[in-house]
């Protein structure tokens, strides 16, 4: 296998207009959130604004890995708390009969290591995933633009966007009986409506990872998981069918998931700037460098959603230097996810918890 490729600065350059690129996007989110304020009369997140399942576990660094994938968080042996939110994108609280993307955001605590501008006293790693191996965007500004559809359909009737969902989400059945697939139709309501656990979730974008560049991966690993896989999930008549799927399973299963890195053999096939190129798993496969570990519990009730959803920010830009965001997407959503957590912390009388130890945890 080839070998990683060291990190060098002119892998990263600065799109054209990238700051005004940079205000647009959090104006744009800011329409979204005051938005969502009104309708609802407490603030959400600009995007991936519903959760399903709001956890506690634990990861385990090994530290038994090749040299090159012991970097940063995965450097030495190690059992962290972490708390996980698996959400829908959109920034409004849809019904899951309206079915799109899914991600995965995951604060691991007690990280000790030099850390990222704006996350000085913080002991915590986040990572921000989406069920999908490559960004929906190539770049900042067509970020940007795929905000501003969200924020235009952030106040569309319910009604409208089921309807269009269920037509959407024919169109890709047909596209992948064809061997194809359709982002764009699978981002506008056409994602199958499958078991949201059964999901394998992805950065998408890539990551310093110690003196090299990597994306990252969380895969279900335990049977119970992996038997999730695809599985059709009856929405009809059931608004909150995700949140009640995740809350019978973990009444009865714990679960475990295997977090991986696929590092950079080769920056013209595995791009730093546009992140919706894959990078392909034959030239670099990902390689399992920590587990995840979540026991049996309640995954949600209004108390966790309090503490998690009004409570706690995730984003990429929380971590240790040795896993800074690397590409203009990532440089991009740095000031839009403070400004989002800035309006909930401004709106809810809830300020935002950097946990520092297992004790702090607020689940």
């Amino acid at each position: 296998m080839p070998s990683p490729i060291r990190y060098e600065p002119g892998f990263e350059h600065p799109e054209e207009g990238e700051e005004d690129t940079k205000t647009e996007l959090v104006e744009a989110m800011r329409d979204i959130v005051e938005t969502t304020y009104k309708d609802y009369g407490y603030p959400v997140r600009a995007v991936h604004a519903k959760s399903h399942g709001l956890l506690r576990g634990e990861l385990r660094v090994y530290g038994d890995t090749a040299p090159a994938y012991r970097q940063g968080l995965f450097g030495k042996p190690g059992t962290y708390p972490v708390v996980l939110r698996f959400s829908t994108n959109p920034g409004d609280l849809l019904d899951d009969s309206i079915s799109v993307p899914r991600g995965l955001a995951m604060k691991v605590v007690g990280v000790e290591g030099d850390r990222l501008p704006g996350s000085d006293g913080q002991s915590t790693q986040d990572f921000v995933m989406v069920n999908a191996p490559v960004f929906a965007a190539p770049s900042a500004k067509k970020f940007l633009g795929n905000v501003k559809l969200l924020a235009k359909t952030t106040d569309i009737p319910q009604g409208f966007k089921k309807a269009v969902s269920a037509v959407l989400r024919g169109t890709e059945t047909v596209i992948e009986a064809v061997g194809g697939e359709s982002a764009t139709i699978k981002q506008l309501g056409g994602h199958p409506n499958t078991h949201i656990l059964g999901e394998t979730f992805y950065s998408a974008t890539p990551f310093l990872f110690g003196p090299y560049m990597a994306k990252f991966s969380v895969a279900p690993l335990s049977p119970a998981l992996k038997a999730l896989t695809n599985r059709k999930v009856d929405v009809s008549g059931r608004p909150e069918a995700l949140r009640e799927e995740v809350l019978a399973f973990f009444a009865e299963h714990d679960a475990e998931w295997e977090l991986r890195a696929q590092l950079c053999t080769d920056v013209e096939s595995m791009p730093i700037e546009d992140p919706s190129v894959p990078w392909p798993e034959k030239e670099s496969p990902y390689v399992t460098v920590a587990r995840l570990k979540v026991g049996r519990q309640p995954s949600w009730d209004e108390e966790r959603s309090r503490a998690v959803d009004l409570g706690m920010s995730f984003s990429p830009w929380h971590g240790l230097a040795a896993h800074r965001p690397l590409g203009s997407v990532n440089r991009a959503r740095k000031p839009a996810y403070e400004m989002s957590s800035g309006f909930r912390a401004g709106h809810s009388g809830c300020p935002m918890v950097e946990p520092r130890s297992a004790e702090e945890v607020p689940i």
